[in-house]
């Protein structure tokens, strides 16, 4: 089954690393999958095999639910847990993506063709995959062309391979924008697993969708589910970075993450302030306020004008 091919955006229009917000308020059948995806700031993680929890996790209050069909789920589940995920989304269910095995992998053909089947039904809650140990642009654009244009195709960036090819993979027509997997590609490199040492990792996926004009990716989620001011830190690292969202893999992590993407009171009145100075030769609080500072603060009220909407 061969859709549409996806069209690619004018960059141009397309909002930066620091500009990517959470989805405007309106109803999710007004907005294809593809369009709630870009515009999510967090995304949150449930494990295929648990199907009571899909309900909870739609009500938590996260932009974007994930079924998980890999990680989550052991090997003799896997089967039932894609079963389960279909069920819950056939029929006007819960809307998620969906994480898959990852290509070449045992049941990556099953799923693909389950989900396929569901997103050709007259109605469903797919918004579309997340593609994990993204590596080959090739076989990832053949995977994108299968699947209507406006279901989400979000490559999960895990490895070295992943890294080296990731402008490659984030300009195929129609991804929707790439993901960060910290702890697979902290294994593949041999390096530890904290922050400073994902720093390379991490600018070359933003860098990657920026070049691309995709929307600013996903961060890896934080492992840290009851310390808020941990989970804060690494939220607050992510979008500073350029991310626009943050996976998550519990709902206690939600509220924290949105609140880090989002601007503070301090940054708002200094954004009001530099743009209330346009035109002149003047500082802002010991800054000088040339072009660059001046769009930096109008793309902070932006956001602002988008969350209240």
């Amino acid at each position: 089954m061969t859709a549409q091919e996806p069209t690619r955006s004018d960059p141009s229009t397309l909002p930066s690393a620091a500009e990517s917000t959470r989805a405007v308020a309106e109803p999710l059948l007004a907005a294809t999958g593809a369009e709630v995806v870009a515009a999510a700031v967090t995304a949150l993680f449930v494990p295929g095999d648990r199907p009571e929890r899909f309900v909870k996790a739609a009500a938590s209050g996260a932009d974007v639910v994930i079924i998980d069909l890999e990680d989550a789920v052991a090997a003799d589940d896997k089967a039932a847990a894609l079963t389960s995920a279909v069920e819950g989304m056939a029929g006007g269910g819960v809307s998620a993506l969906v994480r898959v095995n990852p290509v070449n992998s045992a049941r990556h053909e099953h799923e693909i063709t389950a989900l396929l089947d569901l997103a050709a039904s007259a109605a469903h809650g797919l918004l579309g995959l997340i593609l994990p140990k993204a590596e080959d642009p090739e076989l990832l654009a053949q995977l994108r062309k299968q699947f209507p244009a406006d279901q989400a195709i979000v490559p999960l960036i895990e490895s070295a391979t992943g890294i080296h090819h990731a402008v490659d993979i984030a300009r195929i027509p129609g991804i929707t924008r790439l993901a960060f997997g910290a702890l697979d590609y902290a294994l593949d490199v041999n390096a530890d697993g904290g922050d400073r040492f994902l720093d390379h990792a991490r600018s070359q996926i933003v860098v990657a969708s920026r070049v691309a004009g995709i929307a600013a990716p996903l961060d890896t989620p934080s492992t840290e589910i009851s310390d808020s001011s941990q989970i804060a830190q690494s939220a607050r690292l992510s979008r500073n970075f350029g991310f626009g969202g943050k996976l998550c893999i519990h709902p206690g992590q939600l509220s924290t993450v949105r609140a880090a993407f989002a601007p503070t009171e301090e940054e708002i009145s200094w954004a009001r302030s530099v743009v209330e100075a346009e035109g002149r030769a003047v500082q802002v609080a010991g800054q000088l306020v040339d072009r660059p500072v001046t769009e930096r603060a109008k793309r902070i009220l932006l956001r602002v004008t988008t969350d209240q909407q």
